[in-house]
């Protein structure tokens, strides 16, 4: 039985490009890195680089110490946001999209005032067809079709190297995966 420090909190580090050009990762392998590096109760959810994780430290303290640890083990340049299950918990009851099965609603996380500017760009970029994008309280979330995501100008806007180190997103389904994981 492990025993939690009384100081100890749960988090999420939500991991920027895993598993996709060319970054690729175990999640087992990526929770024994944490591991390595101090966190207690390590464990993933799906392979997109989700990591829930227990620690006494500050959350911007391990945010560059995590980066670090995982830029040197995998050869490439890390950026992790970290959030607690409150975090997770308000941006959900934000979401302004009535969820449906034939769309994606993705929700962004990342450097103070990331939302407003992703809104600035997604009002600045070419809109399919009923996609949606919003504001709330500083969060920002898209509404594209399914199948579409790639192919959306917006979704090239949010490639950009320039952004890279200032978000990273999320779908609904993974946000409620993530969600109902931590304790």
């Amino acid at each position: 039985m492990t025993v939690q420090n009384t100081h100890s909190k749960q988090y999420c580090a939500l991991l920027r490009g895993v598993n996709v050009k060319g970054t690729n990762m175990k999640m087992a392998d990526v929770c024994g890195l944490f591991t390595t590096a101090g966190m207690q109760q390590v464990s993933s959810v799906l392979a997109s680089g989700n990591i829930i994780f227990n620690s006494d430290s500050d959350p911007e303290a391990l945010k560059p110490l995590l980066e670090k640890q995982l830029s040197e083990t995998y050869q490439y340049e890390a950026h992790l946001f970290i959030v607690d299950k409150e975090a997770l918990l308000h941006m959900r009851s934000l979401v302004p999209f009535e969820e449906d099965k034939s769309w994606h609603i993705y929700c962004f996380i990342g450097l103070k005032n990331i939302g407003t500017q992703l809104n600035v760009l997604f009002k600045a970029s070419k809109k399919a067809s009923e996609e949606q994008g919003s504001l709330v309280d500083e969060h920002f979330f898209w509404r594209i079709p399914k199948g579409k995501t790639l192919d959306s100008d917006f979704g090239k806007v949010l490639g950009r190297k320039v952004l890279k180190d200032q978000f990273t997103s999320r779908n609904l389904n993974t946000i409620d995966r993530i969600i109902k994981k931590m304790a």
